[in-house]
């Protein structure tokens, strides 16, 4: 998956956590008597194949930050919100609690050039990671870069990062406020000076230097003409900017003026020989694959892959040979050679597609590093060049791996290693001996074993087999019902893995049950289980979730009036259909900055990519079968909804707020029973990437509050 392919995607939330186990839920007068701001209605009806659809909250489209009227809905909706998550119980308990949880040092997997070993570190309660330099394997870490001192809130993050082929200088990504634009700035590595060089209006991109260092490539768009957190991302470029110059003697190595819909991302391959472009035209694994040969300044762009039909992720190259991992008639992918030194590419086979599906792969001293997913959980396996096994690396148990980047030639490489109740730990992998070492493993304030990892498998509404993880407490008394936590996904190719969280450890820690649901849609079982969660098979992604919810239940590991469900981004939307569609199944429900008007979706900044799992709203058989579970659309004029805190922000310009603003208007338009039906709006901050962890804090202490009351989850000093 290429950068600029994930960082168009409704990207997912990681970690969802509990609280503590308590007595039944119930509503009380406060609860019943919540007076929601008023939400002027408006007349829009629009008749679309026939059908009158109406959208009478479509002015909540506006940006909140030019339109008074927006501002002052989402003040005083952030109002009523906060003061009544103040009546909540146990919101300073859960606080301090995750204050102390999330106080771990955490370090980011090394880059390494020409002996300079370049990682992110945060020590624990830092607002925003750092970057680091050692100048060998143990050398004394120097800071570099320390993004904490960009802002007076700490909203500014450093996003994209890579040093240059000799580690002199280290270009960077500044994310302002959590939105997806980037400003590309250049730091000199020995004087710790940043250069003058400042790059404008990059999204979706990747940094990629030249061999010899004199600058780098990059993706980016034309300048918007007003609107640049919801207007529509069109026309991006791949471009060349020299070290010391100005943005506006950048050079344009690759555009496609007369399909203005396609990005483009660009790499250097490892020996500087060829820049690799691929395009495509939405969120899906397709690509056209160009190249450009490096060696001669004339060199013309050559398509060596076109038709975008197939994923082309490129693990390593040797001069003309590269090595692709490609799902070209492997649905679970394989990995293959290519020979581009003749007119015509020539493709053999190296490694077979497997039963596990293959997520990445790359090539490092001398051999393949291929990462395999085996039921949604990691497992790394060596190769030779022919594509005979070596060795599997070996890990501490049920997880997921990340990393392994380097070059054919390096002598090392590192990998992560996470789980649910195992923070990140970053190792070093010998690429000669195959011996693996800690290069950084968190001191943390719990005992990994005291929680019980396993994955069980249920059956879905058609009896398709689905996998989900469940977590908690190896202590916990199994012959009772729990509060329990379940999160999805379901879209865009994207596997949910294990992964670690302070926030879900304190839901856990609490009592509380976390499961995740592999639901249909997303990546685990390669392109058949994505293509049957998606388009017109997006209902099977909901009934896999509500499954799920049945199986908890029907296992006695939860109850209905103990059941939580949450999901971000595509899994806002999960929540946001599956409460529409079984309300009665859940006492609480999470969706955060959710795509919910699904006949509007493709208008705003990126969501014209999402057509490939959505589809087309303006075309007939795709808007019924959007319509149909749109979030916004199928709301009940009366019923007896679970307690719903929407969650959104601001500066969010990848699923724009209004689609949580509509939805949480519509909610509280409705009789929908006593629950609460509430939107906490976060400023300053956007889709996800670049939050202060003390803003994370802050909103899990809301969420955990929120649900825990909702579940019947006792919170400490509340039991």
């Amino acid at each position: 998956m290429t950068l600029a392919r994930l960082a168009c995607l409704p990207l997912l939330l990681l970690a969802t956590p509990a609280l503590s186990q308590a007595a039944a839920t119930g509503s009380s007068s406060m609860d019943a008597s919540i007076a929601y701001p008023e939400t002027r209605r408006g007349d829009v009806v629009e008749e679309q194949f026939g059908v009158a659809v109406a959208d009478p909250y479509r002015w909540l489209e506006n940006d909140v930050r030019t339109d008074t009227e927006v501002r002052d809905w989402v003040a005083a909706e952030n109002a009523v919100t906060g003061a009544y998550l103040e009546t909540l119980p146990g919101r300073a308990a859960i606080t301090a609690r995750l204050t102390e949880l999330w106080n771990y040092e955490r370090v980011g997997i090394p880059v390494v050039r020409q002996a300079r070993y370049f990682y992110t570190r945060n020590d624990g309660l830092q607002n925003q990671s750092v970057l680091y330099v050692r100048q060998g394997l143990d050398g004394e870490p120097r800071l570099l870069i320390d993004p904490n001192t960009w802002s007076d809130d700490d909203a500014t993050a450093m996003a994209e990062w890579e040093p240059s082929p000799d580690g002199s200088r280290v270009a960077y990504a500044i994310q302002d406020g959590g939105t997806d634009w980037r400003t590309i700035r250049i730091l000199d590595v020995e004087s710790g000076q940043t250069l003058d060089d400042a790059l404008v209006w990059a999204k979706f991109t990747g940094i990629s230097w030249a061999r010899n260092g004199s600058g780098f490539y990059y993706s980016r768009f034309p300048e918007p003409e007003g609107a640049e957190f919801q207007s529509l991302n069109m026309d991006q470029a791949i471009w060349f900017h020299t070290v010391g110059t100005d943005q506006s003697a950048d050079r344009l190595v690759y555009a496609t003026p007369d399909r203005p819909g396609l990005t483009h991302g660009a790499e250097v391959t490892d020996d500087g020989d060829w820049l690799v472009i691929y395009s495509s035209e939405g969120t899906d694994d397709r690509y056209d694959v160009t190249i450009i040969g490096l060696r001669s300044p004339e060199a013309a762009p050559r398509t060596i892959v076109s038709g975008m039909e197939h994923n082309w992720d490129l693990a390593g190259s040797i001069g003309d040979i590269f090595y692709f991992r490609t799902n070209l008639d492997a649905p679970r992918e394989r990995i293959v050679r290519m020979d581009v030194s003749g007119d015509e590419p020539v493709i053999s086979e190296v490694i077979a597609e497997d039963a596990a599906t293959l997520e990445s792969a790359s090539l490092v001293g001398g051999r393949i590093i291929a990462n395999y997913l085996v039921d949604a959980r990691n497992e790394a396996r060596v190769l030779d060049l022919d594509g005979s096994l070596v060795t599997i690396v070996e890990v501490p148990g049920i997880g997921s791996i990340a990393g392994f980047e380097g070059g054919l030639g390096d002598p090392e490489t590192f990998f992560a290693f996470t789980s649910f109740a195992r923070p990140t730990t970053i190792y070093h992998y010998d690429s000669a001996r195959g011996d693996v070492t800690v290069f950084a493993e968190p001191e943390v304030t719990f005992d990994p074993e005291d929680y019980s990892v396993r994955q069980v498998f249920y059956a879905s509404a058609d009896g398709t087999r689905v996998p989900m993880f469940i977590v908690h407490r190896a202590d916990l008394d199994a012959s009772a019902p729990h509060p329990a936590l379940l999160y999805g996904y379901g879209g865009f190719n994207v596997s949910m893995t294990p992964s670690f969280s302070p926030a879900t450890l304190d839901w856990m820690e609490m009592g509380g049950v976390y499961a995740v649901a592999n639901i249909r849609g997303g990546g685990e079982y390669g392109a058949e289980w994505h293509d049957a969660g998606r388009l017109r098979n997006k209902q099977n992604a909901f009934d896999d979730f509500i499954a799920a919810g049945e199986y908890l239940i029907r296992e006695g590991i939860t109850s209905r009036e103990q059941l939580a469900i949450r999901g971000g981004s595509n899994g806002g939307l999960l929540v946001g259909a599956v409460v529409n569609q079984r309300p009665d199944l859940f006492a609480a429900a999470l969706p955060a900055v959710g795509v919910m008007d699904m006949l509007r979706f493709d208008r705003f900044t990126a969501g014209r990519f999402w057509v490939d799992d959505y589809g087309y709203p303006d075309r007939e058989e795709d808007f019924r079968a959007l319509y149909a579970y749109s979030p916004y659309h199928n709301i009940p004029e009366t019923g007896d909804y679970p307690a719903i805190l929407v969650t959104t922000a601001d500066t969010d310009d990848r699923v724009v707020p209004g689609h949580s603003f509509k939805y949480a208007a519509a909610l509280q338009h409705a009789d929908l029973g006593d629950r609460p039906h509430l939107i906490r709006i976060e400023t300053r901050a956007g889709h996800g990437s670049g939050r202060p962890t003390s803003q994370l804090i802050a909103e899990y202490a809301d969420l955990w509050a929120f649900i825990g009351h909702w579940t019947g989850l006792a919170v400490p000093g509340h039991e």
